[in-house]
């Protein structure tokens, strides 16, 4: 530590530290800088008094002006709706088939339906609705339980295999590996995977007959009264490959969704419906 001096170059006293031999000088602050330094602080100051700043345990200091981010986004939404109140009731009244393209209550439901989309089903269903394993593709023909506007807004607003509305729709697959032998499943297997070409005879065909038919049908077409897919077809919800037939014929799929109804208004309900029903599979 070297002593506090004049430096006879600079005319500034030094700090007294040394570095090497070189001394550090004790250059002041311009003052320019130091006030607006003060004011920081003192905005920061009155900042902190007016407005929502400081956190307590259950919330924060609300300011003595009272202002409140979540008043004024609630108030942007009252004002949005407002504004949209009337395009709201004529929705909720309307018959959704008979809906026109194009026409200004479609668009608004097509716009509604897509950002309801976006929030509530596109972490199952894809952000392009076009599902994922076990979740059902909403792009294509293969409704399980119907893909008309009226089984559309059904399924959204009570859900499937749900325990908390007493309408959503159900069904659910045995788990046959608890009632059908190994080498039954093996054949039941290679006779499903052998119906786009027109299936087998022999012991697959038999345990199908026994086992399957009540459900996916005599003709293997399925059936949307019970949600039971169509296994003719390439449309796989689960996956079509083998491994994948025999696990779930083994141990049976139960796929669940909310019943949204409890969940959205009802012009959400309607509008997703519409927006679904849009994408290109719809009935």
């Amino acid at each position: 530590m070297a002593e506090k001096r004049l430096d006879e170059a600079t005319g500034q006293h030094t700090t007294g530290h040394s570095y090497d031999g070189i001394e550090e000088l004790n250059t002041p602050l311009p003052r320019w800088w130091l006030w607006c330094f003060y004011i920081t602080i003192l905005w920061g100051v009155i900042y902190t008094i007016a407005y929502p700043a400081w956190p307590l345990i259950s919330g924060a200091t609300a300011g003595v002006l009272g202002y409140s981010t979540r008043a004024e986004v609630a108030a942007d939404i009252e004002a949005h709706e407002a504004k949209n109140a009337a395009l709201v009731a004529e929705l909720v009244a309307a018959d959704l088939p008979a809906l026109a393209p194009g026409s200004d209550l479609h668009r608004y439901a097509i716009a509604r339906g897509s950002s309801v989309f976006k929030a509530q089903c596109s972490q199952c269903h894809g952000s392009e609705a076009a599902g994922a394993k076990g979740y059902p593709n909403l792009n294509d023909d293969g409704w399980l339980w119907g893909g008309s506007m009226e089984d559309i807004v059904y399924s959204v607003r009570h859900g499937i295999r749900n325990d908390t509305d007493d309408d959503a729709r159900w069904s659910e697959m045995p788990a046959f590996g608890e009632m059908l032998e190994p080498e039954e499943i093996e054949a039941v297997v290679a006779y499903v995977e052998a119906l786009p070409s027109g299936g087998t005879e022999g012991l697959g065909a038999t345990v199908y007959e026994d086992n399957c038919s009540s459900c996916h049908g005599e003709e293997s077409l399925g059936d949307r009264e019970q949600g039971a897919p169509n296994l003719t077809d390439a449309i796989w919800l689960y996956g079509g490959d083998t491994d994948t037939i025999t696990e779930t014929v083994t141990n049976s799929r139960f796929g669940v969704m909310p019943a949204w109804g409890q969940r959205l208004s009802e012009e959400d309900v309607r509008s997703v419906s519409v927006y679904v029903h849009s994408r290109g599979g719809g009935e």
